[in-house]
């Protein structure tokens, strides 16, 4: 099968559709960092501005530069991006915000360290574009305060009411072992020093990920368990897989498959893949569920048979890593039908950029939108820059 016209659509769709979308309307020039939230044309129908989309753009941004086009106008947006998230976005106990105003104003904080995450790696993302060793010095600092909280090494500065009492139910969530891995996966690539220590958290993270969320028997990867792993299956918010996230964590398993030469996690990535397209995959409509109730029973959240843009683009990112790595024509074939999807339904050729919540059979919800406090500048082109270097194979710098 010939890639070639993978890698020309691909460019095209990065170049021409997306990033410009982004650049010319999202852009704040008198506050700095940008808007997200964005409707089919590029107008501002919010002010608000999500402090984990500033980390996620400027990520995104020093990505582009450092893997694709070395173009200064990347750089300025992540630096605008950085700076607004360092004068307006930590707060005084040095944890994040969650939404801030226009001019930075806090709003809104949340218990989860996510806002901290995205922060950590358009650090260490930047810190490779530039050198710049303020970048590298806070993306370790963060990486460190947000791992000693996650392991319970380091008390949480922001005392909030759980989300579920742990006395009554203690669980726990895949997001956080799986951010974490592939936030350490970027935060080994700058500090060659640490190695060992980004190593072995990995591996305490790939075990964490296999032996307790992973139900082999089951086919599934769970988003909650007890924290010995139990699943709990009389409760409908402990049933709940989401596909998505499962072939996401997928390629982060992968990367570092191919970064201790292991079969074993080659193999476990291909598994988590399989099992979630297959139960994520919509035969009617075509396209990934948002959510599902591996036990078939209703599922709480209202979007559970939506089509969202991310599970789409991670997919995409998916497949192909797994066809170059295993050579079987069964994931080029679903490359090859989540692209077809994806670009017929979510791509707006029209106005740029992608339709971000389709309804099942594919339509649009209306009005429809392109950025909010949860999408921007993020998965749809990390999937496009992602898959160029997979189809290139060879830095494609200009």
């Amino acid at each position: 099968m010939n890639l070639e016209k993978y890698q020309k659509k691909f460019n095209d769709e990065l170049f021409n559709n997306v990033i410009p979308f982004w650049i010319n309307n999202a852009i704040d020039h008198e506050h700095g960092g940008i808007y997200n939230s964005l409707d089919r044309y590029g107008k501002i129908y919010s002010t608000d501005k999500s402090v984990w989309m500033q980390g996620r753009c400027a990520y995104m941004f020093s990505y582009l530069y450092n893997n694709l086009k070395k173009e200064q106008k990347y750089l300025e947006i992540a630096k605008s991006c950085l700076d607004f998230l360092e004068q307006h976005c930590i707060d005084s106990d040095k944890r994040m915000f969650f939404s801030v105003t226009a001019e930075g104003k806090p709003l809104r904080k949340r218990r989860y360290w996510f806002s901290e995450s995205f922060y950590i790696i358009a650090c260490a993302e930047y810190y490779k574009a530039t050198k710049d060793q303020k970048y590298k010095k806070i993306a370790k600092e963060y990486y460190d305060f947000i791992w000693g909280i996650n392991s319970g090494e380091i008390e949480d500065p922001y005392f909030v009411t759980p989300k579920v009492y742990a006395n009554t139910r203690n669980i726990k969530s895949l997001a956080c072992p799986m951010i974490l891995l592939n936030v350490t996966h970027i935060m080994r690539e700058i500090d060659v020093d640490s190695v060992e220590q980004y190593d072995n958290r990995a591996c305490a993270l790939l075990e964490e990920i296999e032996n307790d969320f992973y139900k082999p028997s089951l086919h599934v990867m769970l988003e909650t368990v007890g924290q010995k792993g139990e699943v709990i299956d009389d409760v409908a918010s402990c049933r709940v897989v989401n596909p998505g996230h499962d072939i996401e964590c997928a390629w982060f398993i992968l990367d570092e498959a191919e970064y201790f030469k292991s079969d074993k996690l080659t193999l476990l990535a291909k598994i988590i893949f399989d099992d979630a397209i297959k139960n994520g995959w919509d035969e009617k409509y075509g396209g990934i569920k948002y959510f599902i109730d591996y036990k078939g029973f209703p599922v709480e959240a209202y979007e559970h048979d939506m089509k969202l843009w991310w599970p789409h683009n991670e997919a995409t990112i998916a497949a192909l890593k797994l066809y170059k790595t295993f050579g079987d024509k069964k994931y080029l074939k679903w490359f090859e039908k989540i692209v077809k999807y994806e670009f017929k339904h979510f791509s707006d050729s029209q106005y740029g950029e992608w339709f971000g919540y389709l309804r099942r059979d594919g339509k649009p919800t209306q009005p429809p939108c392109k950025g909010h406090m949860y999408k921007g500048p993020f998965h749809v082109l990390r999937m496009l820059a992602k898959c160029l270097q997979l189809l290139d194979n060879k830095t494609n710098k200009n």
